[in-house]
């Protein structure tokens, strides 16, 4: 198998490739790309799972935590106001947990990114293809034409014309005769005709879901950087409701990140297997859309020399045909335009269709070689196994640093919201009198609002 030009399977692509697989029975899995075979089904899903297992088991530390928190402290003796041993590591480390979330998601937004230009990618070689099929369509369609109207027209006026010399019909006979064999010969040559596949269709299909993925990607990034600044909101002002609002989405979105987890997981296990070797599915699945023959689907797939030009006789065909159509027009002109000349337009005439003709021959040649299809089949590739697949490491990164981060959150919130002070204004104001010194004897002691003036600009 011939590897596209500029593209080898990269090194996150082998070490992904490597990792086993099992079905739900456990059995080993080969870890060859087969999306239709049940087993392998099964693989990708117990990899997906595996995030839904991380989840189930974060919940229940979190729930362990958190019960032994509310319900294994021990009681504070009454009228104690010295302050939870450890209760600014607990308010820092919510902190920090914060701030390495807030990380993942400047990764998660680079890896968003990432994917969605290596999709752009894909789409526009598919694009590309297109334009090159429907080229070779257009030309073949176009130049039959010519030819069909040149021997229903300037062919079929000669011969009138030139009836009374027999060796000059008998040659715009041998030139209609050639026509209808390049004709002939030129309609085998496209061979995306009336093919159910269309390259434009699948690439209009994967940027419509793109869009979406990525739309989707974004919003999830967006809530989980709203949770994490309004949770540090909500610590800077000691805020207990906002506190417990935020605990609330960051339970949401610990969920959201171990599913995008699971399903980004499957994804990039699934296409390692893909990348690590393309070519066989890639031939495979297009004979079974397009019905179009091996010989020509590895011409374009594998363009080495092993696989030679399935168009090649056509072309030689048509080749000799155009050189014959071109020597009797020749020979044509030098005999008959003295003789009859009524004969010279319908001749220039079909110079002129002999020349469009050759030069959107010319064009087919080069468009009918593989290098064109096959580049941009090597760009697809690259779009998907090298942008797109780092981008979903990437994402797989941002899910992994998210969940652990607010998981940690989630664990310190209730710790930090209990070291909370009230905020009740008369026991801030009683509290700031009993921690006043002692006034000097003989003199009063001022009004409370009048001597802490703070008790009324306090915000409740």
């Amino acid at each position: 198998m011939g590897a596209p030009p500029g593209y080898r399977p990269s090194a996150w692509v082998h070490l992904l490739h490597q990792l086993p697989r099992a079905d739900f029975q456990l059995r080993p899995v080969p870890s060859g790309f087969a999306p239709q075979e049940q087993e392998y089904q099964q693989a990708l899903l117990l990899v997906a799972a595996l995030a839904g297992l991380g989840l189930g088991l974060s919940l229940i530390f979190i729930a362990v935590y958190l019960i032994r928190f509310c319900c294994c402290r021990p009681p504070e003796p009454p009228g104690s106001k010295s302050p939870t041993p450890g209760g600014g590591c607990v308010t820092w480390s919510c902190i920090v947990a914060l701030l390495v979330g807030c990380t993942g998601i400047g990764i998660g937004f680079y890896g968003n990114s990432e994917t969605s230009d290596g999709v752009s990618q894909l789409s526009s070689a598919l694009l590309h293809a297109n334009h090159t099929l429907s080229t070779i369509d257009h030309l073949v369609l176009e130049t039959v034409e010519r030819l069909g109207e040149a021997v229903r027209t300037e062919l079929t006026t000669l011969e009138e014309v030139l009836e009374p010399r027999t060796e000059l019909v008998a040659a715009a006979r041998g030139a209609q005769l050639q026509a209808e064999v390049v004709a002939q010969q030129l309609q085998g040559l496209a061979f995306w005709q009336g093919v159910p596949l269309s390259p434009l269709q699948v690439a209009e299909d994967v940027s419509f879901m793109e869009e979406y993925r990525w739309l989707a990607y974004v919003l999830l990034l967006l809530l989980e950087l709203l949770v994490c600044l309004f949770t540090l909101l909500g610590l800077a002002k000691q805020s207990k409701w906002l506190v417990i609002v935020m605990t609330v989405m960051s339970l949401l979105v610990l969920v959201l990140s171990w599913g995008s987890m699971g399903l980004e997981a499957a994804t990039a296990v699934g296409l390692s297997d893909f990348c690590s070797n393309p070519d066989p599915y890639i031939l495979n699945l297009t004979q079974e859309e397009t019905g179009l023959s091996s010989d020509i689907l590895s011409y374009y797939f594998l363009c080495n020399q092993a696989v030679s030009n399935p168009f090649q006789q056509r072309l030689s065909l048509s080749q000799r045909a155009l050189a014959s159509i071109h020597s009797q027009l020749l020979g044509m002109e030098r005999g008959a335009v003295r003789q009859f000349p009524s004969a010279q337009k319908p001749l220039l005439s079909l110079e002129e269709t002999l020349n469009v003709t050759e030069g959107n021959f010319h064009q087919l040649v080069a468009l009918l070689h593989c290098r064109g299809l096959h580049k941009d089949y090597g760009a697809a590739l690259r779009g998907l196994c090298e942008d797109a697949l780092e981008g979903l490491l990437f994402l797989l990164l941002f899910s992994l640093l998210s969940a652990g981060a607010l998981a940690t959150a989630l664990c310190s919130l209730p710790q930090a919201w209990a070291l909370f002070p009230p905020r009740n204004p008369s026991v801030l104001c009683s509290g700031s009198r009993l921690s006043e010194p002692l006034l000097p004897a003989g003199l009063e002691p001022a009004s409370p609002l009048r001597s802490f003036p703070g008790c009324r600009r306090r915000p409740h």
